[in-house]
């Protein structure tokens, strides 16, 4: 092999190893960031939770209504804030995903909740060198062997609200 060639080589591996060690770096810092998200609603620390988020943020709750834009949320969560106890979100499983110019990530994460497990699943955006949630979607975990049992539950609320939003059309 040349001189040359070998030289090549060389700067394409250097190239990829960058690229590797910069996507587990992107990777490290969305995870604290996502800890620090779900950190700050347990500790009621309005001001630290939402600076997480971008200013363009969406949050989808559980409820088939919540479908808040930052500022929507920010107001309906304000109250719960203020009193000192918002959520308590703990990640027990999570996968990230970047894309190739690292300005933006995508996971999922299974969460020890209030609410018993939860799935979230959302994007993160870089800001100003910085991971932000800019969409996020909470949604209960239901096992399949519950799941008639649940829709019956629901279903009269699930019909009502399907004939307003079937209105809207």
């Amino acid at each position: 092999m040349n001189y040359s060639k070998m030289k090549r080589i060389s700067l394409l591996l250097v190239l990829l190893s960058t690229m590797v060690f910069a996507q587990e770096d992107d990777k490290t810092q969305i995870i604290e960031t996502l800890d620090a998200w779900h950190a700050a609603a347990g500790a009621a620390d309005f001001d630290a939770y939402f600076e997480l988020m971008t200013d363009d943020a969406v949050f989808i709750g559980t409820d088939a209504s919540e479908n808040w834009q930052r500022d929507e949320f920010m107001s309906f969560s304000k109250p719960y804030f203020d009193k000192g106890k918002a959520w308590n979100f703990t990640a027990v499983e999570r996968n990230i995903y970047v894309n190739t110019d690292a300005s933006l990530a995508w996971f999922d994460e299974l969460l020890d909740t209030q609410m018993k497990i939860c799935r979230g699943s959302g994007i993160l955006k870089k800001v100003d060198g910085h991971w932000k949630v800019a969409h996020y979607v909470l949604s209960i975990a239901v096992p399949n062997d519950l799941v008639d049992e649940l829709v019956a539950l629901k279903k009269e609320k699930d019909d009502l609200l399907l004939q307003e939003l079937k209105m809207k059309e």
